[in-house]
């Protein structure tokens, strides 16, 4: 109860400097977007927001299912109404990525925990076509220009190692373009992506050069949904250009380029990466960059910056101490160099639980501006597929923040993370507790989250305001109290930001460390208070634990 009752008050306290202007923002001095630095949002869209209920039922599947294996609602309409309301620029996130919004089978599976169906996104039956269960190819098109106006990019998530489970109606597809085992065991190389992730889930031949028909199941489904000739008359048209083989894997790299050159997205994620050759993702690469590079060139005033087409590759189990290499046990591969911007780093719930600040934040420090210059890697708490995350009860949702927003690499919120939505449900078994419906619910009406979720809001426009917080050189300035800087320079922008944690509550003496110079006007984020340098520190008197300080903008 104690604990409740200092949590409350927190909140009651940040939502009333929130009330207040807010300096930081006023200034309307805006970072450059570097993905290095990003702070991208990550949800199911089955489980963020019900924007439109008529799409909520389709193609029969409508059989009881275990707990929390079929779909509830969720769609890209709902995304886009939290994008409007300003729900993701209040929290500072700059980019969203979705699970798999392309047609999922339209039977369902029994994995041992009841019936599945393919609302994660992960099981394609056709990348051509979106699920009318997230959307229409409308709804996707509405919802980049909404975020693009405010400055979010939008990352959509890339399979090309899988097909959806077989199916009564989903019959497996010809063995030219698919392998239905041996199940991978894991060993080494060979045996990790030359198989089936699992039992009955078909396996691209993405080391096949080659050349196939279009599967006959796609064939009349094109047909009878009239677009037969467009879509081989775009395939001819693709393969003509580019030269490539009529492999498997690049018929459906050409599918997923579509989204960038027709949409204008922003990125993917790619799935399962250490389960396909390394070579595929090189080549994906280069497909996805030239039809980046034509999407500008025919949309000049719907790019947003300079930045290229981005790539995050999730090879499973990668950590930062792996550095660039992955190591499988008889083999090393590099994911990063002519592929990936950044992979997802499994390491850093552990370093969360394992390392206080200093040693994690100066360990990131070491790795990112020396082996992994150039690139970065994505850190995470918890994530749709991650039965182990970082405290699943939410029993320290404001570390929780701490540790993610400000350790150095980009950032991933996992839907909830900011609202401390419970990991676990009642009588659901496995990842099925990591994908509960988002809990609009308790922020809406209980204290306990609202006061978290504003926590985690100052802290986010904070590292979205300041390139120097998830992208510059971490300096400590004092152990006791504990206080560090970060600095930021590319050519003639500079970035400099002072953050104090665990503080004393009450009046506090926070040294600078010379990153502000004498007498400058400096801004408190956290407390929205402006202060003043004087013999290297700056003194405030507040009942926060916390100090984030940037230049306000009277100095500038």
């Amino acid at each position: 109860m104690r604990n409740f009752i200092v949590v409350l008050i927190l909140g009651i306290m940040i939502t009333g400097c929130q009330n207040k202007t807010d300096k930081s923002i006023e200034k309307k001095v805006e970072a450059p977007f570097e993905w290095d630095a990003a702070t991208i949002y990550f949800m199911l869209v089955d489980r963020f927001n019900n924007g439109d209920t008529s799409n909520d039922l389709n193609y029969g599947r409508d059989q009881e299912t275990g707990v929390l294996r079929g779909f509830e609602g969720g769609d890209i309409k709902g995304v886009t109404q939290k994008v409007e309301s300003g729900y993701f620029t209040n929290l500072g996130v700059n980019a969203i990525w979705m699970t798999p919004i392309v047609e999922q089978i339209h039977g369902g599976t029994d994995e041992g925990t009841g019936l599945s169906y393919g609302f994660h996104g992960y099981w394609t039956k056709d990348w051509t076509n979106l699920d009318p269960d997230f959307g229409t190819k409308e709804d996707l098109r509405k919802l980049i220009e909404v975020a693009h106006s405010k400055g979010i990019r939008i990352v959509l998530d890339a399979v090309i190692n899988h097909r959806g489970p077989v199916t009564d109606k989903d019959p497996v597809w010809p063995q030219s373009w698919v392998r239905t085992g041996p199940a991978c065991n894991y060993q080494d190389f060979d045996s990790t992506v030359s198989c089936t992730l699992v039992e009955n889930l078909p396996d691209i031949r993405t080391e096949s050069n080659e050349e196939v028909e279009l599967p006959p199941q796609l064939i009349s489904k094109w047909k009878a949904e009239g677009r037969y000739e467009k879509e081989v008359a775009e395939l001819d048209a693709f393969f003509k250009k580019t030269g490539y083989p009529r492999a498997p894997r690049f018929y459906i790299m050409k599918w997923l380029a579509d989204y960038i050159t027709e949409f204008g997205i922003d990125g993917y994620r790619v799935d399962t990466v250490k389960h396909t050759e390394p070579y595929v993702w090189r080549e994906f690469r280069k497909v996805v960059d030239a039809a980046f590079a034509q999407f500008k060139l025919e949309h000049p005033d719907k790019v947003l910056d300079d930045n290229g087409f981005y790539l995050v590759g999730e090879v499973y189990n990668y950590g930062i101490s792996n550095e660039k290499a992955f190591d499988f046990g008889d083999r090393k591969v590099n994911y990063f160099d002519k592929a990936f911007n950044q992979l997802i780093n499994f390491e850093f719930k552990w370093n969360a639980e394992q390392m206080d600040y200093e040693s994690m934040f100066k360990k990131y420090d070491s790795i990112l501006h020396n082996d992994l210059k150039d690139y970065s890697v994505l850190n995470y708490l918890s994530s749709h597929d991650d039965g182990q995350p970082f405290d699943p009860m939410r029993e320290k949702p404001f570390e929780t923040a701490n540790k993610l927003l400000l350790t150095q690499g980009a950032a991933q919120i996992y839907y909830g993370d900011e609202s401390a939505r419970v990991l676990h449900a009642e009588g659901a078994v496995g990842d099925a507790n990591l994908r509960t419906f988002m809990n609009w619910d308790d922020i809406k009406s209980n204290p306990t989250t609202q006061a978290i979720l504003a926590h985690w809001q100052i802290l986010g426009r904070f590292r979205a305001r300041h390139l120097a917080v998830g992208a510059g050189r971490h300096q400590m300035i004092s152990q006791s109290p504990y206080v560090f800087s970060r600095t930021y320079v590319n050519g003639n922008y500079k970035d400099a930001v002072v953050i104090g944690l665990n503080l004393e509550k009450g009046k506090k003496t926070i040294s600078v460390g010379g990153v502000f110079p004498e007498r400058m006007s400096v801004h408190d984020a956290y407390s929205n208070t402006d202060v003043t340098v004087e013999n290297g520190n700056v003194i405030l008197n507040n009942e926060f634990n916390m100090v984030l300080l940037e230049v306000t903008m009277a100095s500038k």
